[in-house]
């Protein structure tokens, strides 16, 4: 699995760049070049004694700005156990490119790929294209809405799976000018186009606080609800994720 998801967020990030390429080369319109802007986080927690636990937990992302479009790019995973017994196994990436043709209107190409063993989840790909809307676009203060559809290719257990669905995004964050100090929210809805009754949906919410120069405390809740899991797993997975940010 962690060779599909890398296939997806390297394809991905080589058709958003060949795009780029495309859109310099034509010398119609020339973008400014901006930095990548990336940060990583850890989060690690151990108990021994009475319990016997550990829980790891990583993740890293990275985008680019310029004037007309936005690469986006990150990767995320988790691995516990408990009392010897693993209790978190799960590992995700996802590529993104959006292209501005205005000021607020964007179009969009994602690709997602996920690996969760202990929710009974071998792999799930799911890429698509869409559009977008910034109803917020500040200097410290981001909402934006997508809407388009996408195929899901997955494996639940012994299942092969692969259908078409419809997906509405929202995104929010603010940063706290002075302070170092961030607040976002995410949520995503993929329904099946021809059954609602088999959708999924992930939902984020977190808060970033400034320690030192580069470095952050972060703390974020993530939610996985799927209608129709893999045989045998609950339907729901939340997980509260404590941790140090660096961004570089």
């Amino acid at each position: 699995m962690k060779k599909s998801i890398a296939t997806i967020v390297i394809i991905a990030g080589v058709s958003a760049a060949f795009a780029d390429t495309i859109t310099n080369s034509t010398g119609v319109v020339q973008e400014k070049k901006s930095k990548w802007e990336s940060n990583a986080s850890l989060g690690f927690t151990l108990t021994r004694g009475n319990s016997d636990t550990t829980l790891f937990t990583a993740k890293i992302l990275t985008d680019r700005k310029t004037d007309f479009n936005v690469f986006s790019f990150g990767a995320d995973g988790t691995y516990g156990e408990n009392s010897g017994v693993e209790n978190a196994a799960s590992a995700h990436g996802f590529a993104q490119w959006n292209h501005l043709f205005s000021e607020r209107i964007f179009s969009y190409a994602r690709a997602d790929g996920l690996h969760d063993g202990i929710a009974g989840i071998n792999y799930r790909a799911t890429v698509g294209p869409g559009a977008g809307y910034y109803f917020l676009k500040e200097t410290n203060t981001t909402l934006s809405a997508e809407a388009g559809v996408a195929m899901i290719f997955e494996r639940l257990g012994t299942n092969n799976d692969s259908y078409a669905t419809l997906r509405l995004a929202e995104h929010f964050e603010h940063k706290f000018a002075g302070h170092g100090a961030r607040f976002w929210q995410t949520f995503e809805i993929l329904p099946q186009a021809d059954d609602f009754n088999n959708y999924i949906v992930n939902a984020e919410i977190g808060i970033e606080a400034g320690i030192a120069r580069n470095l952050s405390l972060q703390s974020y809740i993530d939610d996985s609800f799927n209608n129709e899991p893999s045989s045998g797993r609950l339907k729901n997975d939340v997980k509260l994720v404590t941790g140090i940010s660096y961004r570089f």
